[in-house]
């Protein structure tokens, strides 16, 4: 008997048809719920070439997922170490954002949609997104350019603004490009910062 994997020429450029097809599948079913094999059909590619690149489905999902907290972290410390006022850092950094999720949503839905599931394994702690805007923040109240409170909560309300309207957007309550809301969002965060 010859199988669905002996019949299918090796595919050129499997790598990133992988990860699309892993990707769809990860926000429709779940990491859990998905398969090696339906991956690999979906991506029209064989089983073994998925294995080629991965170890299985948990090390490609945990790639993905971090190959867009790295840059969400990058992009908000280089949106703040720019010259400009606070709102202008702000901006900077609300832009990036939606900018990063309008270049790939289905890739940013994964990556906001599996927060819970991965953030266990970000072992750096040091430079997560996170982490970074909590010391923007208290950098800023150290400076005097905001009010002195807990940056921790500050910063997860900040980030609430823009993630939960992610979240909504996932839900397909939030129709249009993310960039749409960025000057919103800014000045939603911008209340945030300054509140006594």
């Amino acid at each position: 008997m010859v199988t669905t994997d002996q019949k299918r020429p090796r595919a050129r450029n499997a790598r990133p048809k992988i990860e699309r097809a892993a990707l769809k599948l990860f926000i429709s079913e779940g990491v859990d719920a998905a398969t090696t094999r339906e991956i690999a059909d979906v991506a029209g590619v064989s089983e073994g070439a998925l294995y080629r690149h991965y170890k299985g489905k948990d090390e490609l999902a945990l790639a993905l997922f971090m190959e867009t907290h790295n840059r969400l972290a990058e992009m908000m410390q280089d949106a703040f170490s720019q010259a400009g006022t606070i709102e202008e850092r702000v901006g900077r950094a609300v832009r990036a954002y939606c900018a990063l999720a309008d270049e790939d949503w289905l890739l940013f839905s994964f990556h906001l949609a599996s927060l819970n599931k991965f953030i266990p394994h970000d072992t750096k702690r040091d430079d997560d997104p996170v982490t970074v805007v909590e010391r923007l923040i208290e950098m800023l109240m150290n400076e005097g350019e905001i009010p002195k409170g807990d940056s921790a909560l500050i910063a997860a309300m900040s980030l609430g603004v823009v993630m939960q309207a992610g979240l909504n957007k996932i839900y397909n309550r939030l129709p249009g490009p993310f960039s749409q809301h960025a000057e919103t969002f800014t000045r939603t965060i911008m209340a945030i910062l300054h509140q006594k």
